[in-house]
């Protein structure tokens, strides 16, 4: 078994507690009704995934190496946010409310969401290096 790092370790609960509430604010301000569109899981596992490319290709193309960077902003911060746990178990919700128009356009949607944001996220870190 690899030896623990605890600063590592301190850095991953840091930034999951920073996601999580973030993640918690999201979920009480937009809250959740049966039924209709689940925005607060939408929002922040869009915004994870923006947040998580954007984090992972400035990490590795724009900043110095660091042991705590990565671990508090995307195995943390990035983690706690997302959560495809929350939107398996809604979607399984709307399938068994035979709401499949909403379940198909809610998975439709997440991909093509994250993906969009993970491909924006990455080239905004890259255009600015190409201007500093």
């Amino acid at each position: 078994m690899p030896a623990i790092d605890r600063r590592e370790l301190a850095a991953v609960f840091a930034g999951g507690c920073l996601g999580a509430i973030l993640r918690y604010g999201l979920a009480e301000a937009l809250g959740a009704d049966p039924g209709r569109w689940p925005w607060a899981t939408f929002i922040e596992n869009v915004l994870g995934a923006f947040a998580l490319a954007y984090f992972a290709t400035r990490l590795q193309e724009r900043l110095p190496l660091s042991a705590y960077r990565r671990p508090f902003l995307a195995s943390g911060l990035c983690g706690a946010l997302t959560t495809f746990s929350t939107m398996q178990l809604e979607l399984l919700q709307m399938l068994d409310r035979s709401e499949l128009a909403l379940a198909a356009g809610y998975t439709a949607a997440s991909l093509a969401a994250g993906f969009a944001a993970v491909v924006l996220a990455t080239k905004l870190v890259r255009r600015v290096r190409v201007l500093a």
